[in-house]
């Protein structure tokens, strides 16, 4: 391409294009609080949801009106909205030297067992765009209810490069 910037090959930037991910809009918030906020080299992302365009993708428990596999999508569905926010916050994804913590509620039946495979939605997600720095700690919790019904909610904190805001 002419005129086009060159991107490390470990560029998450070249990587989300070689993937043939397109990041949705930034999420806004449903309530009184902020997508992301930074302190120090820190990004922490709260409130992640399964949404595209401020609309559910997707409503329900997992293991009960939704199945394991629709659970991982809604999984990485909300991973694509936090890489959204972060964009939106950092300028570039670029700019993230590693992901910290992944924290991954799930609305689910009180019988539902397969919690480590539906996260993995949003940890291969991270793991495909950021490499190795992209395998975090991770803490997967089943609960009984999520904002607005939906059955995934992520809380991501991010390392980047410096401290300097958007």
């Amino acid at each position: 391409m002419v005129g086009a910037a060159k991107l490390p090959e470990s560029s998450a930037e070249r990587r989300l294009s070689s993937l043939g991910v397109e990041l949705p809009i930034a999420p806004t918030p449903f309530g009184n609080y902020v997508e992301a906020l930074q302190t120090g080299r820190l990004l922490f992302l709260t409130g992640m949801l399964p949404v595209v365009g401020h609309t559910p993708k997707y409503l329900g428990r997992i293991g009960r009106e939704l199945d394991a596999e629709a659970g991982r999508d809604a999984a990485r569905t909300a991973g694509l909205s936090a890489l959204a926010a972060a964009k939106a916050f950092l300028g570039s994804l670029d700019r993230v030297t590693r992901v910290v913590r992944l924290g991954i509620f799930m609305a689910t039946s009180e019988d539902f067992l397969e919690h480590p495979g539906v996260a993995d939605g949003a940890s291969d997600l991270f793991r495909d765009v950021f490499g190795a720095a992209g395998v975090s700690i991770r803490l997967v919790i089943g609960v009984m209810s999520l904002p607005l019904g939906m059955p995934i909610e992520l809380e991501v904190i991010l390392e980047v490069a410096d401290s300097a805001g958007p």
